[in-house]
């Protein structure tokens, strides 16, 4: 089964290419050997700086890090990152700290240290529930302080699903919003909050734009891990038989087409694939899609996954 996108909707009615401006450079593989298509580890620190300058030659001008990457600040500081617009994430908030205000602004002020730069674009939450606990408060003053001091631009929050958005939205002034979205895990749309918050005046960047590069495998090994979900697998490999296009322009074209999205975060693990990306994002958009679309959340969100 073929999906066709409402072209009026998304894409004003006119036949259009992706962007590389509406790409972000998504960084956790240069600190982490993240994601399950990743069979290349870290990225070498040569290979960031060579990735960077691609990007920059290329018009995408926004970076997407966070704290808990690994060594990812201090790798991209030492590669310089001046002219990008820098967002970073702060962790989860520890269970010993007595004044979370006083944490956050030592967090922030040790990621602009290891980054090299005065201030950051964007800064999120990586666990929007800290602003319902008993950090809240002071985690919403000392944000909004960071926002006012100009140390940070833009507040944001980084969330898993849809039903995240509106609590934390209730306590905090949020300016982007970060989720996940990509052919399989359409909830944001489907839910109305894409619309919604395109609506309010809120960014929207989406990550997992490859499902955390699920697919990007190969179909019969996607079988062998995940095989609750053969029936999707099933119309995934019919339509790369079917189709002149790879997985790769699928994805970024499926996403491309919302016009409510601002920045699309893809995670990069060699230069070779960040070429790879930015030739898809000049490319030619397809006219349908497979409906691989799925609520369970055992399949689209990927920290409910159990690998052998």
């Amino acid at each position: 089964m073929l999906l066709r996108i409402g072209w009026q909707h998304h894409c004003s009615g006119k036949m259009r290419r992706p962007e590389t401006g509406k790409l972000a450079l998504g960084t956790v593989q240069f600190g982490l050997p993240y994601g399950i298509a990743n069979q290349l580890g870290i990225v070498p620190p040569e290979e960031v700086s060579e990735i960077l300058d691609q990007a920059r030659q290329s018009g995408v001008d926004t970076i997407d890090t966070a704290i808990a990457y690994g060594d990812s600040e201090q790798v991209l500081g030492m590669a310089g990152v001046a002219g990008f617009k820098v967002i970073s994430k702060l962790p989860a908030v520890p269970d010993d700290v007595r004044d979370a205000g006083t944490w956050a602004l030592a967090q922030v002020e040790g990621s602009l240290g290891r980054l090299g730069i005065r201030n950051l674009h964007g800064l999120f939450l990586h666990k929007p529930d800290d602003l319902l606990g008993r950090h809240g408060r002071q985690l919403t003053a000392a944000m909004a302080s960071m926002k006012s001091s100009g140390l940070v631009s833009k507040l944001g929050i980084s969330v898993y699903g849809p039903d995240e958005i509106a609590p934390a939205m209730e306590n905090l002034d949020v300016d982007i919003v970060q989720a996940p979205f990509n052919l399989v895990d359409r909830r944001l749309s489907n839910s109305g909050w894409l619309s919604k918050l395109h609506t309010m005046g809120v960014e929207v960047h989406v990550r997992s734009v490859f499902l955390q590069g699920l697919l990007l495998m190969q179909v019969g090994r996607v079988r062998e891990q995940f095989p609750k979900w053969n029936h999707l697998w099933n119309t995934w490999e019919k339509w790369q038989q079917d189709s002149s296009m790879s997985p790769l322009q699928l994805c970024i074209g499926f996403v491309s087409l919302f016009s409510e999205i601002h920045r699309m975060v893809i995670g990069i693990d060699s230069v070779l694939q960040f070429r790879e990306v930015l030739a898809t994002a000049t490319g030619a958009l397809p006219e349908t899609f497979p409906d691989l679309a799925s609520d369970d959340v055992e399949l689209v969100n990927p920290s409910h996954w159990c690998l052998a």
